[in-house]
């Protein structure tokens, strides 16, 4: 059985939440298949919290900082909203949680925990470390680094991005493997592409250095990407999908991470990956040289002018890990597993509070109807895209057991490794 969106479509009945969406459902499958290995990470962005469990002093410390409160009670959602963030980043995510509940009704237990939308990780390890340092504050968000303790959560584009004109992370996935079909690898353009704002960060603006010139070829083609216009002339050079006609592509971060990585990764075609100093959920589970090609930041035209030559004179193995990477994405980051690694997370983020959960006086139940109904435009259809209209019937993958210190030493090393290979043979 399916509930689509029931908006009341009058200006004098106010929208309300529906009442027959089932609060519990069992699937019909009864076999769990494990989930991707990234999904181990979980345990590590909890583990700060893992011998002491999370107070009510603790999570209400970010209050401050917070874009907004959740409270997860009965299976319902309410939000105590603080400040607004960039664009509409804090109801993209709102919306992504609304939908784990009605995928997995029942299975989210009740909780409480504040969210932060802005790009850079705000809590900082070194903060917190010393014989008199207290206990970090739980803060989730999507993105961190080495030296902060965020709590990272999907970001809201897998939802859409109706700023940019960027549909669901599943419609555009599939509209990039589409048009990526239209030229096989050995066709596409020799060289490697970026198109994007690099005025977000000095590594952009490093990176548009590397662009050709009378005097040097770095085998780079980069663009600048000015949205304003795009919005106003209706987003025609902007399509992710028409993205897919160079062997290359490169990834460079933003004021942070960058939302765009998935993106790129999508599309076939190789990607060079500047070392990144920030992660988000899943990119800690790829590897370079198995789904990308890494490039050193203090040394990126030439490595870019050498990763370029290599697979031009190595066109099989170039293209293999552009595929791989590709690949990772379509079995790896499915929605399904977005969910999953919603509900594993929260999950086992509720078993760590020491209090119980409660609706702050003021905040706001949040439905599907509630969302949707009021606003219009792309804003609107991605909403109705990517609704989920009736529980899932088959479980939720199982979470992989937290990585033994060793072999989570090992799996780093071995990231390192590669990357040295490389600046031994590109110099």
């Amino acid at each position: 059985m399916e509930f689509p969106l029931n908006c009341t479509n009058s200006s004098t009945v106010p929208q309300t939440c529906p009442k027959n969406y089932p609060t519990k459902h069992e699937p019909e499958e009864s076999y769990a298949v494990v989930c991707p290995e990234y999904f181990r990470w979980i345990h590590e962005d909890l583990r700060p919290w893992k011998s002491l469990g999370i107070t009510r002093e603790m999570m209400e410390r970010t209050k401050n900082i917070a874009h907004f409160r959740l409270v997860i009670k009965n299976g319902k959602a309410y939000i105590e909203h603080y400040k607004r963030p960039f664009q509409t980043r804090d109801l993209g995510t709102i919306w992504g949680i609304l939908q784990l509940l009605r995928l997995y009704p029942g299975k989210v237990p009740d909780l409480e925990l504040m969210f932060y939308c802005n790009d850079r990780p705000v809590i900082m390890k070194n903060h917190y470390q010393g014989p008199n340092a207290g206990s970090p504050p739980p803060l989730f968000h999507y993105c961190g680094n080495g030296t902060s303790l965020d709590i990272l959560f999907p970001d809201w584009s897998f939802w859409g991005w109706h700023e940019v004109n960027i549909r669901t992370w599943t419609n555009t996935y599939q509209a990039i493997k589409e048009k990526a079909k239209e030229m096989e690898w050995k066709d596409r353009i020799p060289y490697a592409y970026w198109k994007g704002n690099p005025g977000v960060s000095a590594n952009r603006q490093g990176l548009m250095t590397c662009n050709a010139t009378e005097e040097h070829d770095w085998n780079a083609r980069l663009y600048v990407q000015n949205w304003a216009a795009e919005s106003r002339e209706g987003f025609k050079e902007s399509r992710l999908e028409d993205q897919c006609i160079h062997r290359y592509k490169i990834f460079v971060e933003g004021k942070a991470w960058s939302v765009s990585d998935k993106y790129i990764l999508a599309c076939d075609s190789t990607t060079l990956l500047i070392e990144p100093v920030y992660h988000d959920f899943f990119l800690r589970g790829m590897l370079p040289m198995e789904h990308y090609w890494p490039v050193r930041l203090n040394n990126k035209c030439r490595d870019i002018k050498f990763a370029v030559e290599w697979g031009n004179n190595h066109i099989k193995e170039a293209q293999a890990i552009g595929e791989r990477g590709s690949r990772f994405l379509g079995e790896n980051l499915k929605m399904k597993y977005v969910y999953d690694y919603m509900l594993h997370l929260l999950v086992e983020y509720a078993k760590l509070l020491k209090f119980r959960p409660e609706v702050p006086v003021g905040a706001t139940e949040y439905c599907a109807e509630a969302m949707a109904c009021p606003v219009g435009g792309l804003f609107r259809a991605n909403m109705e895209d990517s609704m989920v209209k009736s529980p899932s019937e088959s479980l939720p993958c199982a979470l992989p057991p937290p990585y033994d210190p060793r072999e989570l030493q090992g799996f780093m090393e071995r990231k390192r490794n590669y990357t040295r290979l490389l600046e031994e043979l590109g110099g």
